[in-house]
């Protein structure tokens, strides 16, 4: 959301300036209006200061990481949340959060943390119809849990994939997010002999692992069932 302060200064640029400094923000990143411009006078007598309206047009990681803060702050939890680059293609940027009480923030297998992304990411691309930000996505991560998770989900997938093959019974996973299914699916979708699929209604929806039913002369079907479905 824009930001917009209105100050004075003896002349444009110094006025541009304290108006950046107010809002934390470098010169750089402002947009100015000059409302009125400044005036020497004579003996010191009839001096105008310039006189701007300044405008600051966050981008949307800057404003998650303020709400983040906020946030943080209002619960009074002993941590810090800073801007980062996401690995892989995860999202667009990456906030990470880090200290004594981060754990808080993760909830059951990162319930909390996922809902504090959705509504941070609400938030965040929330901007004026002139913002001249594109969309943003912003991952949240808590003392790298998600790479932690990640993980665990991928030694779970093979854990039960081999279960599959070797007592040839298809398993149900427990519910999972979507994000959490696509792991799931991408490891097994590695593994000979065995397919993925989601079924349920989101919200409740998990992943069931099985055989695949080869039949000789069927190879495209046995390509189709390899995908698995998210």
């Amino acid at each position: 959301m824009k930001q917009e302060v209105v100050t004075t200064g003896k002349t444009i640029e110094a006025a541009v300036a304290a108006a950046a400094e107010t809002l934390g923000v470098d010169v750089s990143e402002v947009e100015f209006e000059v409302l009125e411009h400044p005036k020497k006078g004579f003996l010191g007598f009839g001096e105008v200061l310039a006189k701007v309206r300044v405008t600051y047009d966050p981008p949307p990681e800057k404003n998650a990481l303020m709400l983040v803060r906020k946030l943080i702050e209002d619960m009074n939890l002993e941590v810090s949340a800073e801007l980062g680059e996401p690995e892989g293609d995860a999202g667009d940027k990456a906030i990470y959060i880090s200290g004594k009480d981060a754990g808080v923030l993760i909830g059951h297998h990162g319930d909390t943390l996922d809902a504090l992304q959705y509504l941070v990411n609400l938030a965040a691309n929330k901007r004026d119809e002139d913002s001249k930000h594109p969309y943003t996505r912003i991952i949240i991560d808590v003392e790298n849990y998600r790479a932690k998770r990640e993980e665990t989900l991928r030694k779970l997938a093979r854990s039960v994939a081999n279960r599959v093959k070797r007592y040839g019974k298809s398993v149900s996973l427990e519910p999972m997010n979507p994000y959490e299914r696509r792991i799931i699916h991408s490891e097994v979708q590695s593994i000979d002999g065995v397919t993925s699929a989601s079924i349920g209604v989101e919200g409740n929806r998990r992943v069931v692992i099985s055989l695949i039913e080869k039949h000789a002369g069927s190879d495209k079907a046995y390509r189709r069932q390899r995908g698995g479905r998210r």
